[in-house]
């Protein structure tokens, strides 16, 4: 079954979720405010998807500006990250869709397309 890491509030994980629905995807829906991924769990989805780290954080989200990440970021080390990105879930961009074969970050309709669930 396909994971689907959101926050009840984004209105892009609102579109996506719409989306699975209308495609009539069956997800299991995971709260990342309420129930933020481990480290451990970063560390398989980033691995698994294949993209740089930078790109599972919430780039536009307030705690990122705050802590001026856009700065501190290219000298963290990867543990750091990882750490970081365990410590608030506010931190990871949403959705996430995990599937069997991928992890997605973001809300791209053609990328969603291109996955094997559908």
């Amino acid at each position: 079954m396909v994971k689907v890491y959101c926050y009840s509030k984004c209105t892009t994980c609102k579109k996506a979720l719409k989306w699975l629905d209308d495609k009539g995807v069956k997800y299991q829906l995971i709260d990342l405010k309420e129930d933020n991924p481990d480290e451990k769990t970063l560390r398989s989805l980033h691995k698994k998807s294949g993209l740089p780290l930078k790109r599972f954080f919430n780039t536009s989200g307030m705690i990122y500006r705050e802590l001026e990440l856009s700065k501190k970021l290219p000298d963290m080390s990867e543990d750091e990250q990882f750490k970081l990105l365990a410590s608030d879930g506010m931190l990871v961009k949403r959705p996430l869709l995990v599937t069997k074969d991928k992890v997605l970050t973001g809300f791209k309709e053609k990328e969603w397309e291109e996955c094997a669930f559908i």
